[in-house]
């Protein structure tokens, strides 16, 4: 699958307009040079690394700017109050409910136990089922 950087030039431009950053000053708390993030601006392949420095300097989670590469959308994320350096995101929904069946998933194949795929399947829905009931999901 083709990345977008098209839209990743989008999103990034438009969040850093609304942060009150020009390019220097954004590059600079990101860690990298101007030109780096001018070309993400400008749709332009740069390391995965750059991303993750993007990433912080948009105030978005870790993982934000390569999840837009895929089609995803930005988790912004907010400094937790009395806590120097813990940041908090919110998880959208349907990411949460994804990465929690991988979870459930990777566990049951991590037992070794003899579990077939389709009660693999089975638990994942009930553990999601239970998450939605107690309002987690």
């Amino acid at each position: 699958m083709d990345r977008d950087l098209r839209a990743l030039a989008t999103v990034v431009r438009k969040r850093r307009t609304e942060l009150g950053l020009g390019v220097e000053p954004a590059a600079k708390l990101a860690g990298i040079s101007k030109d780096t993030w001018k070309r993400v601006e400008a749709g332009l392949k740069v390391r995965d690394t750059t991303y993750v420095a993007m990433d912080r300097a948009l105030q978005w989670a870790t993982g934000s700017c390569a999840g837009i590469l895929d089609g995803g959308e930005a988790i912004p994320s907010e400094t937790a109050e009395g806590e120097g350096g813990v940041h908090i995101s919110r998880i959208p929904k349907r990411e949460l409910e994804r990465v929690v069946g991988d979870a459930v998933q990777s566990a049951a194949l991590a037992t070794k136990g003899d579990l077939t795929g389709a009660e693999i399947l089975e638990l994942n829905r009930r553990v999601l089922a239970e998450l939605r009931e107690r309002g987690i999901l």
